[in-house]
């Protein structure tokens, strides 16, 4: 998941999806694994926080569409692109609080980003993974005029920590996982967008993902 869901879409959707990789985790044991059988080295999936599209009256609808395309190097060692399109109109770094909708931390617009990411995951024991996500995204600034203002860049780097449950004969699969965000470059920021991210860390901690894709 990239982080573009603010708390509201977390809660929302957050909590039914690992209550339900538990359960499927508990019918398919025997075949989860990092190195299940049989073994399938391509992989084409998604984030299920799309959903978070589809929530009425949303005041920060991200607009979000993900692809990911994978290959297994080896059983322990997997990597993978994902093409990612999403808009926001708070700063990433707002913690976990009422001031991820709050009037005053708003940009005076938002910003619609379109990005490819490589990710690389390792697995170490059983479904426990790890991953780490490099987005490289062209970004877009829109006033709230729906005018465009500006076009910069970013970097936006995912440390992941998460599980794989596979069932289906290994054919499909979801990941409920956590991570820590954060945005090293981030260029060509118009200045009015910049006074409210200046306010903010440039990284987030703690942000839940839930991926799911079908193996072949």
């Amino acid at each position: 998941m990239h982080p573009f869901i603010h708390a509201k879409v977390m809660k929302r959707l957050c909590i039914f999806p690992l209550l339900l990789g538990l359960l499927w985790s508990t019918q398919a044991q025997a075949q989860t694994s990092g190195t299940d059988a049989p073994y399938r080295r391509f992989f084409v999936g998604s984030s299920l926080f799309m959903l978070g599209n589809f929530i009425p009256d949303d005041p920060n609808p991200p607009h979000f569409v993900q692809l990911n395309v994978g290959y297994r190097l080896t059983p322990r060692d997997v990597v993978s692109l994902e093409a990612i399109t999403w808009r926001y109109a708070w700063p990433l770094g707002i913690p976990y609080s009422k001031g991820q909708e709050a009037p005053d931390t708003k940009y005076p617009g938002y910003v619609r980003e379109v990005g490819l990411a490589l990710a690389y995951q390792r697995f170490w024991w059983k479904g426990v993974y790890t991953a780490v996500h490099a987005l490289n995204a062209a970004q877009t600034y829109v006033d709230d005029n729906d005018r465009k203002v500006q076009r910069g860049y970013q970097l936006f780097m995912t440390y992941r920590l998460g599980y794989h449950i596979a069932f289906w004969r290994n054919r499909l699969f979801v990941e409920p996982s956590v991570a820590m965000t954060h945005w090293p470059i981030n260029t060509n920021v118009p200045e009015a967008f910049a006074r409210q991210e200046r306010r903010w860390p440039r990284y987030f901690l703690f942000e839940p993902g839930l991926h799911f894709g079908v193996k072949f």
